[in-house]
């Protein structure tokens, strides 16, 4: 009987060991957008943004609450959100 459970204790330390070792070494996979919001923000609650590519062309701002929102990257009030997000980090680095 001892055999037996020799037998499984080893498989389960050698089934769990690489699981830990792959999940371990690679990077935390992001947020992306699938779906964007038509609605226009209020640029002052916006703190941050990134850009993105794949799987759609997109523009995710993170408000001041941590809310994250996909919008089109060619409207023109997202551009000018972008360069107010791109001030206020230049002037804090000052």
């Amino acid at each position: 009987m001892a055999k037996y459970e020799y037998s499984i204790d080893c498989l389960c330390h050698l089934s769990i060991f690489p699981l830990l070792g792959s999940v371990g070494s690679q990077p935390m996979r992001k947020l992306s957008c699938v779906s964007l919001s038509t609605q226009q923000l209020n640029i002052r609650n916006l703190i941050s943004y990134e850009k993105q590519q794949v799987p759609v062309n997109a523009v995710m701002f993170i408000t001041t609450k941590g809310i994250k929102i996909c919008v089109s990257p060619n409207q023109k009030w997202v551009q000018a959100a972008i360069r107010k997000i791109d001030q206020k980090r230049t002037t804090k680095g000052k």
